[in-house]
């Protein structure tokens, strides 16, 4: 607040003395930027490349520290930064003060698909390119100007072909400019190819075919219990494509968002920020894709006023598919909103010829839905509710059982006999996933090596589906995902893209440090929050003025 104070006393300064505002000592005042590197500034990239944009940031106030290599990040009491500590040249330490830091880590091409299909190779960090015969060729990296631009990566059997550009080519990697210049080397090969098709007897047909598969539309929403709902969404070619374990990216358009005039400035647009949505199931016949929401406040409140019809953005299924074993015993752990995805791994486990021993957890009676799709996914359900009087047996599935009660306790009673002889031992279960709040997921993987041991099979395995914090969930692109793990043998520390692989061994998950992530924007949540429910009581309202033609 005293910062805003200064700038507009110096902006009306500025105004009353005629001249341009001068906020360079302000800002320097207030600790200034500083650019720290590991090498002398005439070495790094942004000189070498393109020196005007260094003299316009020396210009500009930007300061230049050489030769310091980053050690640690001190924080303050609140976790926040404070100070970053280097190494100099000379082997000594230097402390500078930072309330914000922001890291360069380079640029890595990202290669995902040559991991997930087979049909795609690499050749060192870049993909492999071939010739249009589809025989592999040696490139060059950096060579911005090869005498021939080769930019096909694989060649199908009916003669199309895949290509690539930018930061995936050897030639091309590194900025953007060098992306624009393979597009204009490349393109020339790609309307060569195309040439030598025949174009579609029916382009209306391929265009209405697209339109229908890729143009995702709102089916229904039902609500299944007081805090959660569910979407139902027309998408084709994302049904085809999902598989249990994996999730969505929904957003509505702006376009069709609700509004509300607001006194003095104006409207509120009700358009949602990207939400990571829980893939429920997928009809490929019908086309239909369900996806399950928590209202927590924000955005995932305004789900809820999604209506059949509406056009939205459904990006995926994306993530990596839950590895469903064969002829075992398999342990679920759902807790809340995580029941939605376990459902479908359960049934998926059935078909594939395993058991399925399911504790489906819940912190209160209303908070329960789907019922029978979690019995149809499990051989026995343990039904557990923390608040007392907890749920009541279905008598058709007499081997179920209920408990009042966290998760962990119920597996603990049920493993006693406390809850009756059970008809599938927890000591049969050859490997367990668990899904849900991040406190419930560490509460299962301590009670796994504590209270639980006993009863567990030597070797079980286990997982959890960690829900990190996300934003473009296109995979290993913007680290907002980003996870850290810990070996719990060598105590070694690693990190994963949680948005590439969402299941992660419950005995390796930095929990602690996955509480801190999620709580990390808490403070723009809650203001999110209360904004967006006093827009929705006045939409409420006034119904009529709810949306727009």
């Amino acid at each position: 607040m005293a910062h805003a104070a200064s700038i507009a006393a110096e902006r009306d300064a500025a105004a009353q003395e005629g001249r341009a505002p001068r906020f360079g000592p302000l800002l320097e005042a207030w600790g200034g930027a500083t650019i720290a590197y590991r090498r002398r500034m005439i070495d790094s990239p942004s000189y070498t490349l393109n020196h005007e944009e260094v003299g316009k940031a020396l210009e500009e106030g930007v300061r230049f520290a050489e030769n310091l290599t980053p050690l640690s990040v001190e924080t303050d009491r609140y976790g926040h930064a404070a100070a970053v500590l280097f190494r100099t040249r000379d082997g000594g330490e230097r402390r500078l003060p930072a309330g914000a830091v922001l890291v360069a880590a380079g640029t890595w091409p990202n290669t995902v698909l040559a991991r997930e299909d087979a049909r795609i190779q690499r050749d060192g960090r870049y993909f492999q390119a071939i010739d249009e015969s589809g025989e592999p060729i040696a490139l060059r990296a950096g060579d911005v100007k090869p005498a021939r631009a080769e930019v096909l990566a694989y060649r199908a059997e009916d003669g199309r072909f895949l290509s690539f550009f930018g930061d995936l080519h050897p030639n091309f990697a590194g900025n953007v400019v060098k992306a624009m210049a393979s597009a204009k080397r490349g393109y020339p090969v790609l309307s060569r190819i195309l040439g030598r098709r025949e174009p579609a007897s029916a382009p209306g047909a391929v265009l209405s075919a697209a339109r229908h598969d890729l143009a995702p539309v709102v089916r229904a929403v039902h609500r299944l219990a007081p805090r959660i709902i569910e979407v139902v969404i027309h998408a084709p070619a994302a049904a085809r494509a999902f598989r249990p374990g994996q999730f969505f990216r929904l957003q509505n358009y702006e376009q069709h968002a609700a509004r509300l005039g607001e006194p003095g400035h104006g409207p509120t647009v009700l358009a949602m920020e990207g939400l990571a949505m829980t893939g429920a199931g997928a009809d490929a016949e019908s086309g239909l894709v369900s996806v399950i929401v928590l209202e927590m406040g924000g955005s995932s409140d305004l789900c809820a006023l999604l209506r059949p019809g509406e056009p939205v953005v459904l990006m995926g299924p994306t993530g990596t598919p839950t590895d469903i074993p064969t002829g075992k015993t398999l342990l679920l752990a759902g807790g809340g909103l995580g029941n939605a995805v376990l459902f479908s791994i359960g049934r998926a486990a059935r078909q594939a010829g395993s058991r399925v021993l399911y504790f489906a957890a819940y912190r209160q009676r209303e908070d329960r839905y789907k019922v029978g799709e979690i019995e149809r996914a499990a051989d026995v359900v343990v039904w557990c509710c923390e608040e007392a009087p907890g749920f009541a047996i279905n008598p058709e599935r007499r081997q179920d059982r209920t408990f009042v009660g966290n998760i962990t306790g119920a597996m603990a009673a049920y493993a006693e006999g406390a809850l009756g002889p059970p008809a599938l031992s927890l000591a049969e279960a050859d490997h367990l996933i668990a899904i849900g709040s991040d406190r419930m997921m560490k509460a299962v993987g301590e009670a796994r090596q504590g209270r639980l041991v006993r009863f567990l099979k030597p070797g079980l395995t286990a997982i959890g589906s960690i829900n990190s914090p996300m934003q473009c969930m296109m995979k290993e692109i913007c680290a907002q995902c980003l996870q850290p793990q810990r070996d719990p043998l060598s105590g070694e520390q690693s990190v994963v893209f949680s948005c590439f692989n969402q299941d992660q061994s419950l005995d390796r998950v930095d929990f602690d440090a996955l509480a801190e992530r999620l709580a990390q924007n808490s403070l723009a949540e809650k203001v999110s929050t209360l904004w967006i429910d006093r827009a929705l009581r006045r939409l409420n309202a006034r119904p009529a003025l709810a949306r727009r033609a």
